[in-house]
Parts: C-alpha cells; sequence; structure tokens
C-alpha cells in the first residue's frame, strides 16, 4: 500500500458542518466536476460513477466517528483498491474554523505507482483545496 496525506486545510465551519455534508454521499453530486464525472447514483454510504478516461469507480464509507473521522474504501469496478479517510478538528485558536486532512492508502501493484504515485499527492492537495473553497464559498452554518 502507498500511502498519501494531503497537507491541512482550514475551513471556516463547524466540524458537525462539514461531517454531516461529507458523511453523506447524496450531497457529493454537487461539488464532483460534470466535466470529469458521469453516471453518478449514490446512497448515504454508497456511490458509483464514470471517471472520463479512467473508467467505472465505486466508493463505500466504512466507518464514521461523528464530526471528526470518515473512512471510505473502494467498491465495485474500481482501476485499484484504496482507503481514504478525512479528519476533521476543531481549531482552538480560531473559534468556528476547522482543519480538515485527507489521507489516501493505495493498493498500487509497481506499474500503477509508477504512472500514477506523483499525481497522487498532487492530486490529493488539489482535492482539499477544492472541499475548503467550497466550504468556505458555498455552504453556510
Amino acid at each position: 500500500m502507498s500511502k498519501y496525506t494531503s497537507k491541512i486545510g482550514k475551513v471556516k465551519k463547524s466540524e458537525a458542518t462539514i461531517y454531516n455534508f461529507l458523511s453523506d454521499f447524496n450531497n457529493l453530486k454537487a461539488v464532483i466536476p460534470a466535466d470529469k464525472v458521469t453516471d453518478f447514483e449514490s446512497t448515504e454510504d454508497t456511490c458509483k460513477f464514470n471517471i472520463q478516461g479512467v473508467g467505472q469507480a465505486g466508493l463505500k464509507i466504512i466507518e464514521k466517528e461523528e464530526n471528526k473521522l470518515i473512512k471510505i474504501t473502494s467498491d465495485g469496478k474500481s482501476p485499484f483498491s484504496f482507503f481514504f479517510w478525512i479528519q476533521l478538528k476543531p481549531m482552538e485558536e480560531e473559534e468556528g474554523t476547522t482543519a480538515i486532512r485527507l489521507t489516501i492508502d493505495a493498493n498500487l501493484n509497481p506499474m500503477m505507482k509508477m504512472m500514477v504515485g506523483k499525481h497522487m499527492q498532487k492530486g490529493i492537495d488539489s482535492i482539499l483545496d477544492q472541499v475548503v473553497v467550497f466550504f468556505n464559498e458555498k455552504i453556510k452554518e
């Protein structure tokens, strides 16, 4: 397994607001890029979709710790298996602000690691940046 951890992002929302949104996959359609993802279907704990140039992928929430942690794994057809978790922590020095960190632990064979490994860190940091902008600009408490 290859582990990639994002930088820490700051969201000017409570951890409860972020957790309640991200812990329900039905909310994700609002944040995924429609030009890159099609055929999105979801329940609260599962979703599947097609990624342009990659194919079908699926996600399943396997553990939730209210207002702190969401653990997700690959589900169904995916190019590789992985675990993904979202960590939330209130920032004591900035009331009403939450620190967020993303981690992915991917089961990449040596060939896949050579092809996508260097892009995984950039990708997870980019996802974090998009999440921070989304919550700071579009979600109300």
